[in-house]
């Protein structure tokens, strides 16, 4: 709790006591001491009143100055029909009729509950504050990743910098216990990386020379040199505090409906008081009797009371707010509320194979050759400079160096042409031996199958088998129970595609795509009206897909410049479990969504009713007001936990 909380929590429990007891003095000598008037009768002659009505109206000041300041400041500046406006135009509009009555009648009627109001008015206000601030801790830890400083090492020599002073290349040097300013590559050392307020995941990751570490994370062990690959603005740590920064701008339809509502409900609502007050008495005068003002103004203020929406436009947003929070938390970062409730209506989950149901560490498991050293050499070579995992598993069963260096052409969802001068290697899928006219041997086994020729001459086939994530299966079993459905994707053969999906107990699965196949499955999925897609991918090659679908996930996106841009929300470690933890997020905090609206509303327009009818008092109406507010508040801070 802060400062301005504690100093603003003990002026409400000091104006809470005085008011208990003014408020019992008055009841006791009422009717304990059977005094007519309370207070009033304790002086003699027509202003008793003003010794019960001073006192009031002097807590009345202590409590609500502050919300009048406001009140007069927004009038200043042409902001009205806000909660300050309602609250300040009911109680001011209770002293003046507690003033009138105590004129009249000598009690000085509705004081006492203008002094309420604000007193518990006052206390939502700072309930508003505590949960707030709250809920704001998970994102203020998210928020402390960004790097103070970046040593700059240049000819031995540290030079204390701003990261954003640092270019592209530049060697920067990362003590025990700093934060990693940039992201780039390790030239020198090793040492151990806290990674929990980028991921989640408790354990430290180890780094070496060659390892690629990005900005946010802690060096826990020993200086290392680590030389910069991209400029702040492009670092890590700096698009995800843009994301988290600018979370709040993506409203959900149920923020959008509760802040266009609030802008037509308030005027409306102040108009019906103004009607409450003014038609009714002058009926009533018209008739003759000239009493009925008090009674009616009285109402009217009941009514404009309850009438405040505060209930609606601070806990729907909160619930939002909270539960970003506390998935971000947990290494999940949500871009907006939208996405949120997106991902709640979502009943079709497809997803990529490879990284996401799978490890994506691949290793050779068989070779179909006359020479397998061989085929390994020719494979690495036209492998050489890939990094796909394929590749690399390829190069580390050859073990050896590559000495030969060829002119490479990728073909997208084919595999790899290798040229130098007339030696043509061709390393991919069946596409690639097809397009080429290579007479090739088909296997069929379990496993992405790599067909390697050299110069038009079929050498043979290598078997890589990629394992299947432990946390997939639950994810897909809890997937099943809510009746959605789920799509696997592949560029694999028919056989790997369907033993995956068949241990996973996914319900379909396309496979032999390439990534323009993958954009149109989802088109054609998105046709059906009744689809609300979800589509989880590495983000790197699956870019065009995240963006197409309704939600799209990035896996594992740590770093990754194209998951963070394309996708709707980031997986920031590589577990697939976040997936039915962030579903049960957005599940619980709609829900919570739809309690609060539906309780507010139907509380809120029955009070109204009855305060129009004169059935209730204010006391009721401000439970409906306060009392509301805080309930929903209460319901909101539930989006907290699992």
């Amino acid at each position: 709790m802060t400062k301005k909380q504690k100093k603003k929590l003990k002026k409400v429990v000091i104006a809470s006591i005085l008011f208990i007891i003014l408020f019992s003095t008055n009841l006791i000598l009422e009717y304990g001491f059977k005094f007519e008037n309370g207070m009033a009768s304790l002086i003699p002659g027509d202003f008793g009143w003003l010794l019960p009505f001073t006192l009031y109206f002097i807590l009345y000041l202590y409590i609500g100055l502050n919300v009048l300041k406001k009140f007069f400041i927004h009038i200043k500046n042409g902001q009205v029909l806000d909660e300050d406006f309602l609250m300040s135009v009911a109680t001011l509009g209770a002293i003046g009729l507690g003033i009138f009555t105590g004129l009249t009648e000598n009690n000085p009627e509705g004081a006492d509950e203008a002094v309420a109001v604000m007193i518990l008015f006052s206390l939502g206000e700072w309930f508003e504050n505590f949960a707030t601030s709250r809920s704001r801790n998970n994102i203020k830890e998210l928020m402390n990743i960004a790097p103070e400083y970046a040593n700059l090492y240049e000819n031995g020599k540290e030079l204390k910098v701003d990261p954003k002073d640092c270019p592209v290349g530049s060697t920067i040097l990362v003590k025990p216990g700093e934060r990693i300013p940039l992201d780039g590559l390790v030239i020198e050392g090793e040492s151990s990386l806290d990674m929990k307020a980028l991921t989640g995941e408790a354990l430290p990751k180890d780094c070496a020379v060659g390892d690629y570490v990005v900005s946010g994370a802690i060096n826990l062990v020993s200086s290392i040199l680590v030389k910069t690959e991209k400029e702040y603005e492009s670092s890590t740590v700096a698009k995800i505090l843009d994301l988290v920064e600018n979370a709040s701008n993506k409203k959900s339809k149920s923020e959008a409906f509760i802040t266009k509502f609030a802008k037509y409900y308030t005027p409306i609502v102040v108009i019906l008081a103004l009607l409450i007050a003014v038609i009714p008495p002058l009926v009533y005068t018209f008739l003759g009797n000239y009493d009925m003002w008090p009674l009616w103004i009285y109402r009217a203020l009941s009514f404009l009371v309850v009438s405040c929406p505060c209930a609606l436009v601070i806990s729907v947003p909160m619930a939002f707010f909270i539960s970003i929070g506390f998935a971000s938390k947990k290494g999940i970062l949500i871009k907006g509320s939208i996405h949120l409730e997106n991902l709640c209506r979502a009943n079709t989950f497809v997803f990529d194979k490879t990284g996401t149901l799978t490890k994506g560490n691949f290793k050779v498991d068989k070779i179909y050759a006359k020479d397998e050293e061989e085929i390994l050499r020719l494979a690495s070579t036209a492998e050489a400079d890939s990094i796909h995992p394929i590749a690399i598993s390829i190069k580390e069963a050859y073990g050896k160096e590559i000495k030969d260096r060829y002119h490479i052409d990728n073909v997208s969802g084919k595999g790899i042409i290798a040229k130098k001068g007339n030696d043509i290697i061709l390393c991919g899928n069946e596409k690639l031996m097809i397009d080429n006219q290579i007479d090739y041997q088909k296997i069929e086994d379990v496993g992405s199958i790599v067909y390697v020729s050299h110069n038009g001459v079929f050498v043979g086939s290598i078997v890589i088998i990629d394992e299947i994530k432990k946390e997939a299966l639950d994810t897909i079993s809890y997937l099943n129970s809510i009746h959605a459905n789920t799509i696997m994707l592949t560029g694999d053969n028919e056989i790997v595609a369907k033993k995956v999906s068949s241990e996973l107990g996914v319900k379909e699965c396309k496979f032999n795509l390439l990534p323009e196949d993958k954009v149109l499955e989802v088109e054609r999925l998105l046709a059906n009206k009744d689809n609300v897609l979800c589509y989880l991918g590495d983000g790197i090659n699956d870019a065009p897909v995240l963006m197409a679908s309704d939600v799209g996930i990035a896996m594992g996106a740590l770093g990754s410049d194209a998951a963070i841009e394309a996708s709707d929300i980031v997986f920031m470690n590589d577990d697939l479990s976040n997936l039915s933890r962030v579903k049960r997020i957005a599940r619980k905090t709609m829900r919570i969504v739809y309690e609060n609206i539906a309780f507010a509303l139907i509380v809120k327009i029955a009070i109204l009713v009855l305060s129009a009818l004169g059935i209730t008092n204010m006391w009721v109406a401000i439970f409906g007001d306060v009392g509301v507010a805080m309930l929903c508040i209460l319901n909101a801070m539930r989006c907290n936990s699992k």
